[in-house]
């Protein structure tokens, strides 16, 4: 049976997950563990191996199996728990780690795990908070209103009445989180050392952002300081709604927060029902995206349609603030260099700046980055700006950016991702909705005028001007010193003819041509005189030292036969 077959079937507990058990042992977790990943391991081995596909390798058949591996790989996510689901949906955004089929089947990964009980919430706010859920609350709904993996939210009422939401951590995620991290780090220090996994990539370096992004996650007073930044960040704007946080109630496993019901950004019927216009919907989404990323530099990092929703009036409700990005002052002005470079469709700008950026590893020979990046500034920059579409320019650029020493940091990843969601959001509000004709207006504002943090368009070409005066006037200074080095000796010049090597390489292989023949005639003389002589034995063996020397001379001869041919 094909190994691959196994991945369709995964074990599914029953009932519960196993790792939602109450008797669940660190020594089983480790089994569970460890049995997925050896299983993992032993599908790429085996896909390695082009015997092992029956009928013959083909492309298409590799793909086959590696699309049976991704779905197996996404269901192993979900039977593995909270740490492996965040994991995978982090793995979603780096296309340019995985292949396609994993990205798109990790990406679907969504928290389908169980609501743990009412009576282990009122014993995590006991002890967290010093009070009952009767001392804090005037009501508490016993029933979730969502679970997820890292906590599930209830409804409630605060004795002076105002409605509010209680998240709630889930029991034991820390305890699990670190030994799931230590098992990782094992897995990552694997493939970082491994001759192919490793080459050209920084898995530990994944897997330290992996553990503070995940950490982070888990402190809910950290995710309560995110959501007071992102409401301050939009308070002069009435369309976007951010809810309070209410720190009386909150401590690093409970927050409470605001209660604002809406309807979720992707019941498109519903938003039709309400009277509320789709396609302004689709563009204030856009803007409040883009607003966040090029304003504020601090972002929602995780805005898939569950964390959007829309008002009765129109406006956008912006929920869970436990992954948000930050956008530096170098990393703008990296992002600025690496715009121009593409704006030039000069390959080595944009090189630069992605070294610059620590997007690019500068290991190894550079010179097939640089024909990819060439290629697709070439022929994917020729249409119009508005005309590009988010998720294909992010195809392109994890298609090159696989299998070479690219590695994207975590903020563009999540700013890609961000990207495409909203993109795929808006078509599904507006069929005709066009997100980079939203993003054209702060585009070129950026590239007029960078809020104070740098130059205009017009400095740069200023700049650009005068170096390239300063280059033309010194030329000939250049010139004549690399005239002087050349006298000295201090600059060597290597010519190599491309002719010369062949005629070099075809006349050693006619003096080794010329020793086979002797050797191969030396031998059987000898042989011919043993077996006259009786010596039997020995003429067999000599005779066969003769025949083994005849397939190297032949070898050589169809070489030979290659040289002349050859124009």
């Amino acid at each position: 049976m094909d190994p691959s077959d196994r991945l369709s079937r995964p074990e599914r507990g029953k009932g519960k997950y196993r790792w939602n058990r109450d008797n669940y042992s660190r020594f089983r977790r480790r089994a569970d563990i460890w049995r997925v990943v050896l299983t993992f391991l032993t599908e790429l081995w085996w896909d390695s191996k082009k015997w092992s596909y029956p009928g013959g390798y083909s492309e298409e058949k590799r793909q086959q199996r590696r699309q049976k591996q991704a779905v197996w790989l996404r269901e192993s996510c979900l039977e593995l728990g909270p740490t492996f689901i965040k994991v995978g949906q982090l793995f979603s955004t780096r296309g340019d780690l995985f292949p396609t089929q994993y990205v798109a089947e990790l990406s679907k990964l969504q928290d389908q795990v169980p609501a743990f009980s009412y009576e282990q919430v009122a014993a995590i706010i006991k002890e967290d908070t010093g009070k009952s859920v009767n001392e804090l609350f005037r009501s508490f709904e016993p029933t979730p209103l969502a679970a997820a993996s890292l906590g599930q939210v209830h409804k409630a009422q605060l004795h002076s009445g105002e409605e509010i939401v209680v998240k709630v951590q889930r029991p034991g995620l820390k305890q699990l989180f670190t030994i799931d991290l230590a098992i990782l780090k094992r897995i990552s220090q694997y493939f970082q050392n491994h001759p192919q996994w490793g080459r050209g990539r920084d898995w530990m370096g994944v897997y330290e952002e992996c553990c503070r992004i995940l950490w982070e996650e888990t402190d809910y007073i950290n995710e309560g300081r995110n959501a007071d930044l992102f409401r301050r960040n939009f308070r002069h704007l009435e369309w976007v709604n951010v809810p309070r946080v209410y720190w009386r109630y909150a401590s690093p496993r409970v927050l409470t927060l605001e209660y604002l019901p809406g309807i979720k950004i992707s019941h498109y019927e519903a938003i039709e029902a309400a009277g509320l216009d789709r396609k302004l919907l689709a563009r204030l989404g856009a803007e409040a995206y883009l607003r966040q990323l090029l304003n504020d530099g601090f972002f929602h990092a995780d805005p898939h349609p569950g964390n959007i929703a829309v008002a009765t009036d129109g406006a956008l409700i912006f929920y869970d603030f436990g992954m948000m990005g930050r956008i530096k002052a170098n990393v703008r002005e990296g992002l600025m260099e690496t715009l121009f470079g593409i704006a030039e469709k000069n390959a080595d700008r944009v090189i630069a700046s992605l070294i610059e950026l620590d997007a690019l590893t500068p290991t190894g020979d550079l010179s097939p980055v640089r024909r990819s990046i060439q290629y697709m500034l070439d022929n994917f920059m020729d249409k119009p700006f508005e005309d590009q579409s988010i998720n294909e320019i992010g195809e392109d650029l994890y298609e090159i950016a696989y299998d070479q020493p690219f590695r994207f940091p975590a903020t563009f990843t999540f700013v890609m991702r961000a990207f495409s969601t909203l993109e795929g959001v808006g078509k599904g509000l507006d069929p005709e909705f066009n997100f980079m004709e939203v993003a054209k207006p702060f585009a070129l504002d950026i590239m007029t005028n960078t809020n104070g943090n740098g130059s205009s368009l017009l400095d740069k070409l200023g700049q650009q001007a005068a170096q390239v005066s300063s280059t033309a006037l010194g030329l000939p200074r250049r010139i004549e010193d690399t005239i002087e080095k050349l006298e000295r000796g201090d600059i060597r010049v290597r010519v190599r003819s491309t002719e010369s090597d062949r005629l070099l390489r075809k006349l050693s292989s006619v003096q080794l041509l010329t020793n086979y023949t002797l050797l191969v005639g030396a031998f059987t003389l000898s042989a011919t005189i043993l077996l006259v002589n009786d010596k039997i034995v020995l003429a067999i063996v000599v005779a066969g030292l003769a025949a083994i020397i005849s397939l190297f001379l032949l070898r050589l001869m169809r070489r030979l036969d290659r040289y002349d041919r050859q124009p």
